[in-house]
């Protein structure tokens, strides 16, 4: 599902998919141990070479491929999570500090075991007064299963990607 067009229609998508992020959050809150959510900091590094971090929880995992350019490392953070009752996965990419000071010259989130529902990519990440600034839906794409920029339409900012998706439902 594509992110509706216009200013107010971002900011209604993002409201949408941070609610819906919010409620993943608190039902995985009291999901099975072996399925908590998780957390992990790793570093973006800058200096033209594609690097990649991935987080696996259960069935599922996200893998964030990147090339950025300028400054010097910077720390990001990426989390995933499964709902209690295992019909959604989640997987958030951002820097905590707001916004990048890094050139991305590319990106891609992948998630495996899911199908993409809702995507969202930011140019800077909501952090004290500051709100999400979300890209202009023709900077990325959203397919099945990645999330990535459009070549000679992205603008090289990035600080942020929320991807819920869709689990496959086991039929008795």
């Amino acid at each position: 599902m594509a992110a509706p067009s216009g200013r107010s229609g971002r900011r209604l998508w993002a409201a949408m998919v941070g609610a819906a992020l919010l409620c993943l959050t608190l039902l995985c809150g009291a999901a099975r141990a072996a399925e908590a959510p998780s957390t992990a900091d790793f570093d973006v590094r800058p200096g033209g070479e594609v690097h990649s971090f991935s987080q696996s929880l259960g069935d599922y995992s996200c893998t964030f491929t990147y090339s950025a350019q300028g400054g010097t490392n910077e720390q990001w953070q990426m989390n995933v999570a499964v709902s209690e009752d295992n019909l959604l996965f989640s997987c958030s990419i951002w820097r905590p500090q707001g916004k990048s000071y890094l050139f991305f010259t590319q990106f891609k989130a992948e998630v495996k075991g899911a199908k993409i529902e809702h995507a969202m990519a930011y140019s800077q990440a909501a952090v004290g007064a500051q709100s999400d600034i979300p890209l202009k839906q023709e900077e990325f794409e959203v397919t099945e299963t990645t999330v990535s920029h459009r070549e000679g339409k992205f603008h090289f900012e990035l600080s942020k990607l929320l991807i819920v998706a869709k689990t496959p439902r086991d039929e008795l």
